[in-house]
This record gives structure tokens, sequence and C-alpha cells, in this order.
């Protein structure tokens, strides 16, 4: 009984040991894994960074190269109908954005929908653009009536949306 009662003791001295000795460092455990923790948030943060940064310029590429300027000038063709002309133009815009569709995961949702807006406002462009004109009308007309029509909107959204991805860039750091 004696060995039962002293068993006893032993364990609870042994528990009430370890909840003291626990109690104590408690707060430094807890420093130590939100320390391993926020080391992990860096390390993948810093390997998602080159990532996003490529996202950001490969998207801003992607707006250069729809932008009707650099678009028309790089898919003229002489003697181009405007029908022909009409369908290039969606063509490579599509397949520029479908190139660049993954890119969205490296980047903030909202600049990813500017992104898809541009190039859904480009396409409709465009589009009424081509059926603003007379059934007569050439690609060279297309080319003018769409450079026209960028000249006289005020601010360029091309521009706008490079400055967006621009200030993303610079939150990263």
């Amino acid at each position: 009984m004696q060995n039962l009662i002293n068993l006893i003791t032993l364990l609870f001295g042994i528990f009430f040991g370890l909840m003291a000795f626990y109690q104590f460092m408690k707060n430094d455990i807890k420093r130590f894994f939100d320390l391993k923790t926020s080391e992990l948030n860096k390390e993948s943060r810093a390997a998602l960074l080159p990532l996003r940064l490529q996202a950001h310029e490969r998207l801003i590429v992607f707006i250069e190269r729809i932008n009707p300027a650099n678009l028309l000038v790089r898919l003229h063709q002489s003697g181009i109908e405007l029908s022909a002309l009409q369908s290039i133009i969606l063509n490579e815009i599509k397949a520029e954005y479908q190139h660049n569709i993954a890119q969205q995961l490296y980047i903030d949702s909202t600049s990813w929908s500017v992104v898809r807006k541009l190039k859904d406002d480009t396409i409709a462009m465009v589009n009424n653009v081509v059926q603003g004109l007379p059934e007569n009308s050439t690609g060279v007309d297309l080319s003018k009536k769409v450079l026209q029509h960028m000249s006289t909107i005020e601010e360029n959204p091309y521009e706008l949306t490079i400055n967006i991805l621009k200030k993303d860039i610079q939150a990263l750091f």
C-alpha cells in the first residue's frame, strides 16, 4: 500500500513538474513554431516571386501585342480583305490570351479581370469597327478606322492596364 501511495505521489510529482516545465517553456515553443512557419512562408514567397514577376512581364507583353497600334502593324498584309484581316486579328488576340491564361494564378484577381476586360474590349472594338464599315472596305480601311478610334480615346486603356500591372509589381517589394 505504501508503495502504491509512493508511486502515485511520484506520478503526480512528475505530472506537475512536466506541467510547470511546459508552462515555463510554452512561449519559447510557440515562438519556435511561429519562427519555423514564418521561415517556410518566406521561402514560399521567395520561390513564388520569380513566377509572379514573370507573369506580370508576360501580361505586359500580351497587352503590348494586342494593342491595335502594334497588332495592326504586325498583321498588316497589303491587299488583304476586310473579313480576312478581322479574322486574323481576332484569332491572334484569342491565341495570345490562351497562351497567357495561366498567368492569372500569379497576379491579383482584380488585375486579371482588367486584363481580361481589355482583351474583350479589343475584340468588341474590332467587331464594331467592321460593322460600321461599308461592305466594299478593305483591311486598310479597318486599320485606319481602328487607329482613328484609338486616337479619340482620352486615356489609352492599354497604358492604363500596364500601369495597373506595374503597381502590382511594386506592391511585391
